[in-house]
């Protein structure tokens, strides 16, 4: 071997070596990221948090509240309730609303005026335009952090007994006075 590719190879080895010593640096840039990240979740407790929603939970003797946002007006909207075996227990008309969010309170009673069980239950909005065009509603609760849980790769804020996902935050605010 000539003392020119002697050279070249020293110079290949000498880039591996960097490259791996790059690649343990990120490494350890990642758990810190992490770390860091974590902290900052954990400073979300106690604040008010609204997140996306797909069910509500019906306590005893209290009444279930969730918010609704429509996209455009609607001539009708109505909020759908079913158990967990997705019969629908109860309507809400919601009649005709406006654009934007707006909070919606259920009693915990079926279509008959009867009490419910306490728990989840599976929520969906329906709503059309004046014109019966259909609007995509969306649902969503509000509730205050009390914990946050890193069982998974990403954090989940602890919200009235509930995971919650970060993306499915939608607003975050300090708690209400």
């Amino acid at each position: 071997m000539d003392s020119q590719a002697f050279v070249a190879q020293l110079a290949q080895f000498s880039s591996v070596e960097q490259l791996g010593a790059l690649g343990d640096k990120l490494d350890t840039l990642a758990v810190a990221q992490a770390s860091s990240n974590q902290l900052g979740t954990a400073a979300l407790v106690g604040k008010e948090v609204l997140f996306r929603a797909d069910r509500v939970r019906l306590d005893p003797g209290a009444p279930a509240r969730f918010e609704v946002t429509l996209p455009a007006d609607a001539g009708e909207a109505v909020a759908i309730l079913a158990d967990a075996s997705g019969r629908v227990v109860r309507t809400l008309p919601l009649g005709a609303r406006e654009a934007g969010t707006f909070p919606v309170s259920w009693d915990g009673r079926d279509a008959s005026g009867e009490p419910l069980p306490a728990g989840d239950y599976l929520l969906t909005v329906s709503a059309t335009r004046a014109d019966g065009t259909e609007l995509d509603a969306a649902t969503s609760l509000r509730g205050t952090v009390t914990g946050v849980t890193f069982e998974n790769q990403a954090p989940e804020l602890l919200v009235g007994g509930r995971h919650v996902k970060l993306s499915d935050v939608l607003q975050l605010a300090a708690p209400a006075a």
